[in-house]
């Protein structure tokens, strides 16, 4: 988790006393293979009118919105994002955080307390009925996707699911973003990190369409610019940067 959030790409479990070495080795060039090939990166060969290189014309940011929960997906290269993001968010900021990474379920407790100290504050891994409260982080296990539901008498919790995914991982930020646009509607704000494939890209367009704010990591700073680029590529995003910049602009629109 440290060399993660150093800025370590990716992680691979070392195998077992007598397995075989063949399947670590065919996994381990997979991996670097994707690392080195943006079009693998992305999930596939650009589509016709795909930027090939550089990033979109970032759109403004409409000055003066307000939010009520921060949404983020990330997945290769993002816990390095994460933590660039998290240390630009001052101690007095009170909005709930949702974290969809893509981990193995094994790594989950110490990346939750990981995100707390680099946060200087609280962090848990979701269970079912878990509550959004005001300046804590949770994030979704590895074995269940993390979704929002609203609550009769206000608030809204997490409800965990293991269903597969239109992305194919597991967990995935795809419904964490579409549960939270059907709660929060305008006031959440989704923030797409480095990783690989398109994960997020079907969530930031509900975000989107329900009025909330879209913003992903920029290219020149991204691991992998597959998720990130993907949302961008859909003509969401209403701004493209830097995971620092991304963490002021979130501690700038909280609701008082």
């Amino acid at each position: 988790m440290q060399a993660l959030a150093l800025g370590a790409a990716d992680t691979l479990f070392k195998p077992a006393s007598g397995d075989r070495m063949g399947g670590f080795g065919d996994a381990l060039v997979d991996k670097l293979g994707r690392l080195a090939d943006p079009t693998l990166s992305r999930g596939g060969a650009p589509s016709a009118g795909t930027r090939s290189t550089g990033a979109p014309p970032m759109r403004p940011v409409v000055v003066g919105e307000e939010y009520d929960v921060v949404a983020i997906g990330a997945s290769t290269g993002g816990i390095h994002a994460l933590s660039q993001l998290l240390r630009a968010i001052p101690p007095e900021f009170r909005l709930p955080i949702l974290v969809t990474q893509h981990l193995p379920v094994s790594f989950m407790p110490y990346f939750a307390a990981q995100l707390a100290v680099i946060a200087g504050r609280p962090c848990d891994v979701a269970a079912d009925h878990t509550r959004l409260r005001p300046g804590r982080i949770v994030v979704a296990p590895g074995d269940a996707h993390m979704r929002c539901v609203a609550l009769p008498e206000g608030g809204a919790a997490i409800r965990l699911s293991s269903e597969p995914s239109g992305s194919g991982c597991m967990p995935s930020v795809d419904p964490m973003f579409a549960s939270l646009a059907a709660v929060f509607g305008p006031r959440m704000l989704a923030i797409v990190l480095s990783g690989m494939g398109r994960d997020g890209a079907d969530g930031a367009g509900y975000v989107h369409r329900a009025g909330g704010c879209v913003v992903v990591q920029d290219q020149a700073s991204s691991v992998v610019w597959g998720m990130p680029g993907a949302v961008a590529d859909t003509g969401c995003a209403h701004a493209i940067l830097p995971p620092a910049a991304i963490g002021r602009l979130a501690a700038a629109r909280q609701r008082p």
